[in-house]
């Protein structure tokens, strides 16, 4: 009884600690459960038109943000600010804090929020490649930077809210809510004998798959929003992330439709494996109910901790710190107090 006790003071104390400590805005995320060691990902996305606001997809070594971890990061931020017009190439490394940022900001010809448009990774052992309609903006060859991205990461999408007005601009609540939209995702795995991009999957996205995807429910340092899952929706063939005030969450509208034909990998807007390679060539507990209790808590708390984000805020000088969830750490702490005591 004493044990079970404690598991649930722990659990207690954290869940009153993340309620004092909410957020006035909710965002959102969704992370991969699987994680992946090179690939080329396509995603095809309409962004929110908002300054103050960020739409992301990345990829992200689980685990990154906690201590002298050596964080692993490959980024494509499209900014809200300027009518959405530009957007962020990223690589961030390191074990020190703040990390190593490699950011580039692009400009596109025309808003990013006024319909959708197609975004590729292409990462290898030799190199990392960013593309947006079929046009390569900027590719990263042979250097450090490329060879020390060598463990899989898991791909995840999410809108948010930087503190850093510099970075991201201005922010009026007055704006929300606002919303990124996701058509698809279509990976392939890359093949280091013939090295080429093959297999892998896709998702349209007719449904939220729930062994493909997790829903975030944290937040981080300099993020202006907490991720709420219900903020992540799908609905006609559509990812949707919101962001919103707090007590408004969610999306009861109807997406934006995409372009007719617009939603197929194999499109002009596909980059082919053999032109990405000579582009590359050219280019510089005891068995009791209390026992189970305390297990299934250990658990969840793991899980958590595994996917937990801290996404740095490269640019604007304020680099996210260590984003473990508040209750995770209370779970532990709980759980490391039962283990002293039963000793």
């Amino acid at each position: 009884m004493r044990r079970l006790l404690c598991v649930f003071t722990a659990i207690t104390l954290g869940l009153v600690a993340q309620f004092v400590n909410a957020k006035a805005y909710k965002g959102a995320e969704i992370y991969s459960s699987d994680s992946y060691l090179y690939g080329r990902y396509e995603i095809r996305m309409r962004v929110a038109n908002a300054s103050g606001v960020l739409s992301t997809f990345f990829t992200y070594k689980n685990g990154s943000e906690v201590g002298n971890t050596f964080w692993e990061e490959i980024d494509i931020e499209v900014f809200g600010k300027e009518n959405a017009t530009k957007w962020q190439s990223n690589i961030i490394l390191g074990s020190s804090r703040p990390t190593i940022h490699t950011e580039q900001v692009h400009t596109a010809p025309a808003s990013l929020a006024d319909a959708y448009h197609t975004y590729v990774v292409e990462w290898t052992p030799d190199y990392v490649a960013w593309f947006v309609d079929g046009v390569e903006a900027r590719r990263i060859t042979g250097t450090s930077t490329v060879t020390s991205l060598t463990n899989p990461q898991s791909l995840r999408f999410n809108i948010w809210s930087s503190e850093s007005v510099p970075w991201v601009g201005a922010w009026d609540d007055a704006v929300l809510p606002v919303y990124q939209f996701v058509n698809y995702i279509d990976y392939k795995a890359y093949n280091a004998t013939t090295k080429t991009f093959e297999g892998g999957w896709r998702d349209d996205f007719n449904n939220f798959d729930s062994a493909r995807w997790g829903k975030a429910n944290w937040s981080f340092d300099t993020n202006r929003v907490d991720f709420a899952p219900e903020n992540v929706v799908v609905k006609d063939g559509i990812l949707v992330l919101a962001l919103t005030k707090e007590n408004a969450t969610g999306f009861s509208g109807t997406p934006p439709a995409d372009a007719p034909g617009s939603s197929s990998s194999a499109s002009s807007v596909a980059v082919s494996s053999s032109a990405a390679s000579s582009i590359a060539a050219s280019s510089a507990a005891p068995s009791s109910i209390a026992a189970s209790s305390i297990a299934a808590a250990s658990s969840t708390a793991v899980a958590m901790s595994s996917v937990a984000t801290s996404k740095a805020t490269s640019g604007g000088g304020s680099g996210g710190g260590g984003a473990v969830n508040l209750l995770w750490l209370v779970l532990l702490g709980g759980l490391a107090l039962v283990g002293r005591n039963n000793k």
